[in-house]
């Protein structure tokens, strides 16, 4: 007789994890450390359970069919595409006509509400989003799942960051049926996925910490964002008007040039005439010996703006014979494929392919990090002087005729140091956010496999209080 209640699961889904079960009971157990049991998860603290996901939960299903509208009039309802960086984007949401009460009543998600995309390509699979409040109103859409976490058993947050976690454990495509083109889950089967699950208190600890760097790595790309379009805006006023304050820029003298208004004192030259350019070579990938050496071999993939030290890839002293030497300070451009890439070199030597044109500048004439900016600025006018082929190229002479501003010296000089300055910002900001995004993976695990407690922490009253407001 099948019990009634949240704690509830057909029988008929228990067989493939019993049987997991019964080969895990055979696990040694004398060497757990004191507090832990072992379990069908492994070892996990001992006031802790594993419980079927469809126990914890107070709603599963399937969301509204619809027609998709892209009247804005319309009641807001979730696409696919509508799951994003964990969260909702309200920007890529459908909309839909015509529904009675009843219906938006029905669909409407709740805060705490979790969407999981159940049906997918598999690098998309299991990908989840938590409703947080925004939009205000926003209907449960197909081909995503909603589930909705039993407040008095679990917490959202904790089932939010738990099936991640199992995402990045490639649990979901383990268990999806697979299709051309995309795999899907069974409803079934993820009802029945085995999960730890710690006293409500822990879980809400856990979510609160999990919570607190995910919004440290969000803070963190809001000031990259910023960053990146202060530099878009200076790069826009620096080469208009000079390095001059923004209040004084009426003051100063412009002409009209082919690539737009300029300083009047400014000249106008083409790329080749401030240095030499060579365009790269790759030694022989079949001879062993010219590879894996300490001489940075420069790609495209390795072209960021930034300056380059290290690469993907590498070549000996015998493979740096087969090649072209560039020596540090030469400006990168890649001119085959990603038209406009730049880089700098800050090795003492190195080498690049035949898709990178490096230009070795004549330093009485042009500073190297004003003309790496300057090409940046005029990406455009490279992609539009490349050869329209299914890669595009641009060709060494044409490259070498590409006009751009020459200021004085001092002036180039004072711009790139600017701009700089903005990319160190954005380069350390870019380091706080990986070592967030590692702190978080890192964290997931150790919370999740109950390695790090949370039980001790007196944070229930002060977290079910946020957890409610949130």
């Amino acid at each position: 007789m099948k019990r009634k209640g949240i704690f509830t699961t057909e029988n008929t889904e228990r067989t493939e994890v019993d049987s997991v079960a019964s080969v895990r009971s055979v696990v040694n157990t004398e060497d757990l450390p004191d507090g832990f049991q072992m379990t069908e998860l492994g070892p996990l603290p001992e006031d802790w359970r594993v419980v079927r996901l469809g126990e914890v939960l107070q709603l599963m299903r399937n969301g509204l069919t619809y027609r998709q509208e892209r009247n804005p009039k319309g009641v807001p309802v979730t696409r696919i595409e509508t799951i994003s960086e964990g969260s909702i984007n309200p920007n890529k949401v459908g909309y839909i006509s015509d529904l009675d009460k009843s219906q938006v009543e029905k669909y409407r998600l709740l805060p705490g509400d979790i969407l999981f995309s159940h049906i997918n390509s598999e690098p998309h699979l299991g990908k989840t989003a938590i409703y947080q409040g925004n939009p205000p109103l926003i209907l449960h859409g197909m081909n995503l799942l909603l589930l909705r976490a039993h407040p008095s058993v679990s917490d959202p947050y904790f089932l939010f960051y738990f099936l991640n976690h199992e995402r990045a454990k490639g649990t979901f495509i383990g268990i999806a049926a697979r299709a051309v083109g995309q795999s899907s889950i069974n409803m079934g089967k993820l009802r029945n996925l085995p999960i730890p699950l710690p006293p409500l208190p822990e879980q809400r600890a856990i979510a609160h910490v999990l919570r607190t760097v995910q919004r440290a790595k969000e803070a963190t790309e809001g000031v990259i964002a910023a960053l990146r379009e202060l530099k878009k805006s200076l790069m826009q006023h620096l080469f208009t008007y000079g390095p001059v304050p923004v209040t004084e820029r009426e003051r100063v003298a412009l002409q009209e040039s082919e690539i737009g208004p300029l300083p009047a004192h400014w000249r106008v030259v083409r790329l080749g005439e401030v240095g030499k350019v060579i365009t790269g070579k790759t030694p022989s990938t079949a001879r062993p010996e010219y590879w894996n050496g300490h001489i940075p071999f420069i790609t495209p993939v390795d072209l960021n703006g930034m300056p380059i030290r290290v690469a993907q890839r590498s070549i000996t002293e015998d493979g740096l014979k087969k090649a072209k030497p560039l020596p540090k300070g030469a400006v990168l451009v890649s001119c085959i494929g990603y038209i406009g890439k730049v880089g700098v070199v800050d090795s003492e030597i190195a080498v690049t392919n035949q898709q990178i044109n490096a230009v070795i500048v004549e330093s009485s004439k042009i500073s190297n990090w004003f003309l790496a900016y300057a090409v940046m600025r005029e990406s455009n006018l490279l992609e539009s002087r490349a050869r329209k082929t299914t890669v595009p190229i641009l060709h060494k002479t044409n490259f070498e005729r590409i006009p751009i501003p020459l200021p004085p010296l001092d002036e180039q000089r004072e711009i790139a140091r600017m701009l700089q300055a903005v990319d160190a910002k954005i380069a350390a900001e870019q380091a706080c956010r990986a070592a967030l995004e590692e702190l978080f993976k890192s964290l997931l695990h150790e919370l999740m496999s109950g390695r790090i407690r949370l039980s001790d922490f007196p944070l229930e009253e002060k977290l079910d209080s946020q957890n409610r407001n949130a």
